[in-house]
This record gives structure tokens, C-alpha cells and sequence, in this order.
């Protein structure tokens, strides 16, 4: 038996930021599953900003996204036909087969997951997903969070700067303080986030404005996005710092070189330390991630927002719209 699934391919390499045009729908028949392998529908598909990266020319081997081919991502499903042990029809399970309503594969390429009660299955995608693992991995192995210090965020209201804040204050951390494009973010991460400060990124120079929010300097940098604020938390980082780059979404659509930081050498004087990380390093650590954040879940610590697509036509525009910022929390395209 075959079914009919929509697919979306990358059609050119973007330049600067990526348009509509560059990519299509596909309609295609999926073979019936052979043996060991499943038929899964996607219920969840996740948009992310690394997945800018892999549209670049630059990007080369089995990373990047091939033209004319579907598309990977995060996605959460529903088997619907099993020739695989292990897996049934109506087991929920979590892959990299996302841009598309469904796929046959082999049953290790899915992972299988187990219902939280009052959580919705999307969460495999955000919280309880790869932001939530970054978050985890970014304070308590990169940066090497203590409690008493205190700690800036960058892109602070996405899907990861939104937990890594809360991760830092429920790890006792004694200030936390986060960026964001809009007052109304802003707001968020104030209220409902228990961040002890915050600004809006568009209202000043980033030196200036966490300057005034850490009089005193911080001592860890969680970085989302690069550049200017890249620059300023070098700044205002204390003698042994540390910063772990978990992305720089502000350079993702940039035609030229950044012309910074161009404040290194307090790498120097301060004695500071900066580490780039790939969460996908680091499953060993799922296991006690899921426990920790699992617990905060149910005891009610952990804050999270979804900002929610509907329909597979809509993945481009979700993607692009979280390109700019206008998500809060972890963008989910729901199918």
C-alpha cells in the first residue's frame, strides 16, 4: 500500500535572507514499508535557525540540505504501519524526517517517546526537545554555571534563551539577565520568566543597555546570537568568565564578513574563556537532562511558550518568520 505525503525542498541557495522562491511543495507516493522499517504521520514539525546554515552554499557533505530533495528537521508523529519490533501502529515517536507530512524509513531513525500527562506532544520538539537539551548542555557542561553568579542570555525569548534563563535561576544563578526585539518580550521574560532584568535589544547600543542591567559584570554568557551582543558581553564579562555559543542567528543571513568583535583582547586581560558547542555532542547527557527537566515540568518551575503554525504549507513562512523574530518561545508548525 502506498500513501501520498508533501515534502518541501530547498530549490536554490539563499542569498542574504532566504525568500519564498527559493523554496517547493512536492507531492509524492511513499512505498509501503519494508521489513524493519515503519510508515509514520508527523503530527509536529519543528522550524529552527541552525537549519539557515545548512541552506548555504558554504555548507558542504552530509550537513547541508541537498537541492531539489526533501528537507530535514525535528519532527514528532504517529506510527500508522510497523514492519519493525519495538514499534506499533500509534506509538509516538521523534525524528530528523521533518519539512513533510510523513515518511517510511528504518525504525532506527525514530526514537520512541512517552506521553507526559499535560503536556502536549510538541514539547519533544521545544522543552523537553534539542532547545532544552542546548540550554542544559550550554550552562551546566560549557559554561560551567555556579550558584551566585550571574549570567546574560542573549535572544533571550526564543526556544533555548528562554530555558537557558530559567535553567540558570533554578541552578542559582544571582541574577539573570536576557535581550529581546520588542518591549512585549521584554515583558515576558520579566514576569513570566522570573529573569531579573531585561531590555529591548532594538531600543540602544547592547554595550549600553547591559551595562546598565549588570553594573557589577556578569560572569556567564549564554550566546544565541553573535555580533554586537557578542561584543558586549566580552565587555562586561569578569576576570574568568565564561560564554558558551550556542548560535549567532545575527550574522545567519549576512553577504560580508562581521567586522567583529572587535574586542578580543580582553579574552587576554580578563583571562576569559569562549566555547562553541553542537548540542548533538552531548547525548550523553539526555538522560540526566530528562530527569532534571522533567521534574522542574512537574513541579510547576519551568515557563514555556509555542508559537504555533498550522498546516505544512506554512513551514516556509514559520521558518521565515522565526528568521525574524517573530516567535516567543519554540516556533511548531502543527500538522
Amino acid at each position: 500500500m502506498t500513501s501520498t505525503v508533501q515534502e518541501w525542498h530547498l530549490t536554490a541557495r539563499p542569498v542574504a535572507r532566504p525568500t519564498p522562491e527559493d523554496f517547493r511543495l512536492v507531492a509524492r507516493e511513499l512505498p509501503a514499508p519494508a521489513e524493519g522499517e515503519v510508515r509514520v504521520r508527523n503530527t509536529f514539525l519543528s522550524v529552527d535557525p541552525y537549519m539557515r546554515a545548512l541552506m548555504s552554499a558554504e555548507q558542504t557533505g552530509d550537513v547541508a540540505y541537498r537541492l531539489d530533495r526533501p528537507m530535514t528537521g525535528g519532527a514528532v508523529g504517529e506510527v500508522v504501519e510497523s514492519r519493525a519490533a519495538g514499534l506499533a501502529p500509534g506509538d509516538l515517536v521523534l525524528s530528523s524526517l521533518g519539512w513533510r507530512t510523513g515518511a517510511v524509513a528504518p525504525a532506527e531513525r525514530f526514537t520512541l517517546l512517552r506521553r507526559v500527562n499535560g503536556v502536549a506532544d510538541s514539547a519533544f520538539l521545544g522543552v523537553l526537545g534539542m532547545p532544552g537539551l542546548s540550554a542544559y548542555v550550554g550552562l551546566t557542561e560549557i559554561a560551567g554555571l555556579r550558584a551566585g553568579e550571574t549570567v546574560f542570555v542573549s535572544g533571550a525569548a526564543g526556544a533555548v534563551g528562554s530555558l537557558a534563563g530559567q535553567i540558570a535561576r533554578l541552578r542559582g544563578a544571582k541574577a539573570v539577565i536576557g535581550s529581546a526585539g520588542s518591549d512585549a518580550k521584554v515583558a515576558y521574560l520579566t514576569g513570566a520568566l522570573g529573569f531579573t532584568a531585561a531590555f529591548n535589544y532594538t531600543a540602544g547600543p547592547v554595550r549600553t543597555q547591559l551595562a546598565k542591567a549588570a553594573p557589577d559584570g556578569i560572569d556567564v554568557y549564554f550566546d544565541n546570537v553573535g555580533g554586537d551582543h557578542l561584543e558586549a558581553a566580552i565587555d562586561a564579562l569578569n576576570r574568568n568568565g565564561r560564554a558558551a555559543l550556542c548560535g549567532a542567528i545575527s550574522g545567519y543571513h549576512g553577504t560580508e564578513s562581521p567586522s567583529g568583535p572587535r574586542n578580543m583582547v580582553e579574552l587576554v586581560k580578563k583571562r576569559l574563556t569562549l566555547r562553541g558547542f553542537e548540542v548533538i555532542d552531548h547525548a550523553d547527557l539526555q538522560p540526566r537532562f530528562a530527569a532534571e527537566m522533567g521534574g522542574w515540568l512537574a513541579e510547576g518551575k519551568i515557563s514555556f511558550r509555542e508559537t504555533v503554525e498550522d498546516g505544512i504549507g506554512s513551514a516556509v513562512e514559520a521558518f521565515l518568520g522565526l528568521m525574524d523574530g517573530r516567535n516567543t518561545g519554540k516556533m511548531v508548525v502543527r500538522l
